[in-house]
């Protein structure tokens, strides 16, 4: 089962978060987890946390399985262009110049490169069934 983790409106340009997206798309988490704690950009450290976040994500999901035997693979990662912040810088002879603060939206999906079954809900046998409940005995009833 897939597993998702998502960031909105994180600090830095969607353009940016792109470049350290693209070393880690297709590639195993670990070694994704291990490449964005080695990148000196600055939103690699965001995309870590989420990162582990998906993983975590994914244990929930698959109740009794552990990420590190499943072999996860990072599916799917997408940077969206999030809000921009307008703010205003003074600059000489009285006029101002616009500073954009960009975010961005960052979605990412684990999954197992194994193919994991669903697991089904027990069902109620035949003999289970036909039995009828019995009634508790007390002690001054025997």
């Amino acid at each position: 089962m897939e597993a998702f983790a998502k960031l909105n409106n994180t600090k830095g340009s969607a353009r940016k978060a792109r470049l350290v997206a693209d070393l880690i798309r297709g590639k195993d988490v670990y070694w994704a987890l291990s490449t964005l704690s080695k990148t000196r950009k600055g939103v690699s450290a965001r995309m870590e946390k989420l990162l582990e976040s998906a993983i975590k994500n994914w244990e929930v999901r698959n109740e009794g399985l552990r990420a590190e035997d499943s072999d996860l693979i990072m599916k799917e990662i997408r940077v969206d262009v999030g809000k921009t912040l307008k703010r205003f810088r003074p600059a000489p002879h009285g006029r101002a110049y616009r500073i954009r603060k960009r975010m961005s939206h960052i979605t990412i999906a684990v999954d197992s490169r194994i193919p994991i079954e669903p697991q089904e809900p027990l069902e109620a046998t035949e003999e289970m069934q036909e039995t009828e409940p019995t009634e508790p005995v007390t002690e001054g009833q025997e």
